[in-house]
């Protein structure tokens, strides 16, 4: 190990962590640009890996990869088992830092006892995976059977990995998900979601002479994961910018010329920016009610937003605003749309049931209104209803409706084997029982489950913080007992009978 850790640091920021093997690999997929549906570079990379350390691989036709290590000598008997990551990552910065997701890096720093990057997302969902089935596929000290190494493409904007992933691309029935995001919870359930869009046409109309443009900012939200995080309480830009332009458009009949309202359709909205023109002598008002507008809102939410700004400043005239009576049913669709969660698990303690996601609202090319919405649930008829219920505002306002076929929940199965020999593991290791829940965000364990009739699951993870957000951290503690609970599972799967 120590030959190894000076080998591959160098002047390395995170290679002289614990696990080392699984932080330096980690540390060269930051390297990696590899947001959803930009998955190339890293696809050659897992490639070239395979090819470097002798380990059979392949490649299917949307992109899914399986890199496959030959039992230890003697261990052949042992069922095989699959270890599964996704490539991608989501691509969240500030909206005053520069980072170029086509061709940039990501910076890991070191922030106390925590791993995070500088400005945007750090990848660690679901990077750290990655890294640990690496890890596993070169530790030559691994007494184990055959493990098939399995990485999903695009999981982050569609799944679109796991919905067209063939049912015999690999071969195990015992399958260890590295998607989640708590040590110490050993997941075997996930959500169903759907998405449900809305659109809606305007008419430009040409902006007077001596009116005044101002651009309005909501910043500095906490944002979040929309499965995971979704009943925090955190604000909703979107939600936010709509109430104040609302309250704008009524008191000084300001248009808008810009709206641009959240970013991810998997996220809680961090950031809003909208432009509006009115009469020039409403400006002074106007930049008055933003000021008075933030202190309440901050107020609102001091519990949860520390950080909350609302900003106006003068811009330059545009061209063109919306038409008012467009501008008025975009805005009523918009608040009429729930976001938040709607029900709780009437099964496990503190687990979300059902929820719905407002996450992007804004002017399109072409004079296009797009309001972006997504819902999750462990109950498929209560996705469908929730659906339903955001489908109907938006066509209330007059807004043609879109919605996806989604992809289904995994099923909880207390009786698993795999998941009674991890909790044997953990026991062993760490002294205590771990708890066993399921999560209100969506894995591809749900899909996967779908497919291959009779596999084995559970989904295990270090403690990540902040996942879709640049406040992405990851605990450095809780990944050392994430890469020991793994290499004991590994190593411990019983002979197939």
């Amino acid at each position: 190990m120590t030959l190894f850790r000076e080998k591959l640091t160098g002047m390395s920021i995170l290679g002289r962590l614990n696990p080392a093997p699984v932080w330096i690999y980690f540390e060269e997929i930051c390297r990696i640009p590899r947001i959803s549906k930009n998955e190339s570079r890293i696809r050659r990379y897992l490639l070239d890996f395979a090819g470097k350390n002798g380990l059979e691989s392949r490649e299917d036709g949307v992109g899914n990869i399986l890199i496959i290590k030959p039992a230890f000598p003697g261990l052949e008997k042992k069922k095989t088992i699959v270890l599964q990551s996704h490539m991608d990552m989501v691509g969240e910065k500030n909206a005053d830092h520069l980072h170029n997701w086509a061709i940039d890096p990501i910076i890991p720093v070191l922030k106390g006892e925590w791993v995070t990057a500088s400005g945007t997302t750090l990848g660690a969902d679901d990077g750290i995976g990655i890294s640990a089935q690496l890890a596993i596929l070169t530790d030559k000290n691994i007494k184990s059977g055959r493990i098939e190494c399995l990485f999903t493409v695009d999981e982050e904007s569609g799944m679109t990995g796991a919905i067209n992933l063939e049912s015999d691309f690999f071969k195990g029935k015992t399958l260890l998900n590295l998607d989640s995001e708590d040590e110490g919870i050993i997941y075997i359930g996930c959500a169903g979601g759907m998405e449900t869009v809305g659109k809606m046409t305007y008419s430009p109309v040409p902006v007077q002479e001596g009116a005044v443009a101002l651009e309005i900012s909501v910043t500095g939200l906490h944002g979040g994961h929309s499965g995971d995080e979704i009943h925090k309480g955190y604000a909703n830009s979107v939600k936010i910018i709509t109430r104040l332009v609302t309250e704008l458009s009524e008191r000084f009949q300001s248009l808008l010329s810009n709206f641009d309202a959240g970013n991810l359709r998997n996220a809680i909205p961090r950031e809003a920016f909208a432009t509006i023109v009115a009469e020039r002598k409403f400006k002074e008002q106007i930049l008055s009610y933003v000021d008075v507008f933030q202190r309440a809102v901050s107020e609102e939410f001091a519990g949860q937003e520390k950080e909350i700004s609302v900003i106006a400043r003068e811009i330059r005239l545009p061209a063109v605003t919306i038409d008012r009576a467009s501008q008025s049913d975009f805005l009523k669709a918009i608040l009429c749309c729930p976001h938040g969660a709607l029900a709780w698990s009437k099964d496990m303690d503190d687990l979300v049931e059902t929820s719905t996601n407002l996450a992007i609202a804004r002017i399109e090319p072409g004079n296009i209104l797009s309001i972006i919405t997504s819902q999750r649930s462990s109950v498929d008829q209560s996705k469908l209803e929730a659906a339903s219920m955001v489908a109907s505002c938006l066509e209330k306002a007059g807004a043609k409706v879109e919605q996806s076929n989604g992809y289904p929940g995994w099923k909880p199965n207390l009786s698993s084997e795999i998941l009674q020999l991890a909790r044997n593991s953990y026991v062993r290791l760490f002294g205590k029982e771990p708890l066993v829940r399921a999560i209100h965000a969506g894995l591809e364990c749900g899909l996967i489950y779908e497919k291959i009739a009779g596999i084995d699951m559970i989904s295990i993870g270090p403690t990540i913080r902040g996942a879709h957000t640049p406040e992405e951290m990851i605990e450095i503690e809780s990944t050392v007992r994430f890469w020991d609970l793994l290499v004991d599972i590994v190593q411990n799967i019983p002979e197939a009978e």
